[in-house]
């Protein structure tokens, strides 16, 4: 059994190692060494995240897929969720995060006094709970949206919102890597910035060059 660790983050400007430490520590206490390490800046409400599909397909059956908290594997909705866990499940990969204890078992030593149906039990109880904090991560996310978009109404409304900044420099090196007929993960990695930030700065060019 190998354990790859997963970490995620949503913007370039956050830092996805931030748990890699950690992570280490609870798999070296558990008597297990890190296999690899996948960090990733893009939102976990999306399922385009190459760094996740990759562990995924270099994981074999009976491996673990281990990350901080349950949130930084998914803020997917129900669909998107379903969709991501069936892969896991056709993988065998286990999924053990830091804020969910019954998944620590995944990492235990076996006991021989523990018999296959404890064991299913247990499994059972354990995926039950990977659900409902994957739900609750979900709703925490759409929440956030909302009271953001709340606020901004608010602000436009007393005539106080003015949007956010744009970093002219950034978005001249983003142009600039499009021109070059780079992708939009490409740009966003040679710029150190989000796909997000790329397709705003390309979206703004073709407001601009249109006259809107």
């Amino acid at each position: 059994m190998l354990v790859h660790a997963y970490l995620r983050a949503s913007t370039a400007e956050q830092d996805a190692s931030r748990a890699k430490q950690q992570l280490t520590e609870f798999a070296k206490e558990r008597g297990h060494r890190i296999a690899g390490y996948y960090p990733e800046n893009e939102s976990g409400a999306s399922l385009q995240r190459p760094k996740l599909f990759e562990l995924l397909n270099n994981a074999e059956p009976g491996d673990v897929l281990l990350v901080e908290q349950v949130d930084r594997l998914s803020r997917l909705t129900e669909g998107d969720w379903k969709q991501l866990r069936s892969i896991i499940k056709a993988k065998d990969v286990r999924v053990v995060a830091l804020d969910l204890p019954t998944s620590h078992q995944f990492l235990e030593k076996p006991n021989s006094d523990a018999d296959a149906f404890t064991a299913r039990i247990l499994a059972a109880i354990n995926d039950m709970l990977l659900d409902m904090l994957a739900a609750v991560a979900r709703k925490d996310y759409d929440d956030r949206l909302r009271r953001q978009k709340q606020g901004i109404e608010k602000a436009k409304a007393e005539r106080r919102y003015q949007g956010k900044a744009i970093d002219q420099d950034k978005h001249k090196r983003i142009l600039a890597c499009l021109a070059k007929g780079m992708s939009l993960r490409e740009t966003a990695k040679a710029t150190g910035t989000g796909t997000s930030t790329v397709i705003r700065a390309k979206k703004l060019q073709e407001q601009a060059a249109a006259g809107v």
